[in-house]
């Protein structure tokens, strides 16, 4: 049985997510996200888990219900994406534009792990979980994290492995520092700013000397934050070796300047 019509509906604007338009949808029908759902008759809980795939039996249910082309819905969802930029596209929403968020909007950008700033209204995007502005974050992280960003974006949409794989590094050197833990994507897609700033930012300072400034983030740094930097290096034993040579370097330099300032 097809469901009726809506009563109401609302036209997609560009680079809207599926999942943020039916909440548009259901706000203009008077009704919340999971009622809407069960009236379209699609089986799911969340509605975000449509941005990622969606069968061509619910694509007809939600153009029928509101009245729009099929090929409309489905351009409301990802498109077929590479191994790296599926790995820096969040499943769920983790940053958001406080602007346009108070309109209803989800855009497809902000879901991305390289999004900055927004490319509706140009405010930057800030993490969806915590209280926005609840500490103050230095304007020169912020623009070599915007920096970073820029980068990262160039790195996964390339077809340069080694491009991808240095960022991924710059990355893994912030986490260490910071004592994170986990996967470099998911660091970047965290809620808290101070990691996701500082991991973006570490992608720009390291574009310079990334090898002299390993070494200083090696000197004195726990056990997990040297792991990190094994990990970093894992099929690079030489820069590894060379890392430790300078970090080796630096510790007799400072030795020696100790010893000839006390003399």
């Amino acid at each position: 049985m097809t469901p009726r019509p809506l009563p109401k509906t609302v036209a997609p604007l560009p680079d809207e997510l599926l999942s943020g338009w039916l909440s548009r949808l259901a706000a203009a029908n008077y009704c919340d996200d999971a009622e809407l759902l069960a009236h379209i008759k699609i089986d799911t809980t969340h509605g975000t888990a449509l941005d990622f795939k969606v069968d061509a039996a619910a694509v007809e249910k939600i153009a029928n219900a509101a009245r729009v082309d099929a090929d409309i819905v489905r351009s409301l969802t990802f498109p077929a994406m590479t191994q790296r930029e599926a790995s820096l596209t969040a499943q769920m929403p983790f940053q958001h534009c406080l602007q346009c968020s108070r309109k209803g909007l989800s855009l497809r950008h902000w879901r991305r792990a390289w999004a900055f700033d927004c490319q509706i209204c140009g405010t930057r995007l800030v993490q969806t979980v915590g209280k926005p502005g609840g500490e103050q974050i230095s304007e020169k992280l912020i623009y070599r994290a915007r920096r970073g960003a820029g980068m990262l974006e160039c790195a996964a949409r390339s077809r340069c492995h080694r491009k991808f794989r240095r960022a991924m590094r710059a990355v893994t050197f912030a986490m260490s520092l910071k004592t994170f833990r986990g996967d470099p994507s998911f660091a970047l897609q965290n809620p808290r700013p101070e990691v996701r700033l500082f991991c973006l930012a570490a992608l720009a300072a390291v574009q310079s000397r990334p090898l002299a400034k390993a070494a200083i983030v090696s000197s004195g740094i726990n056990d997990h934050a040297r792991i990190a930097l094994l990990r970093a290096f894992e099929r690079e034993p030489r820069l590894l070796a060379a890392v430790d040579r300078i970090a080796q370097s630096r510790a007799e330099s400072v030795g020696a300047m100790a010893v000839g300032s006390r003399n």
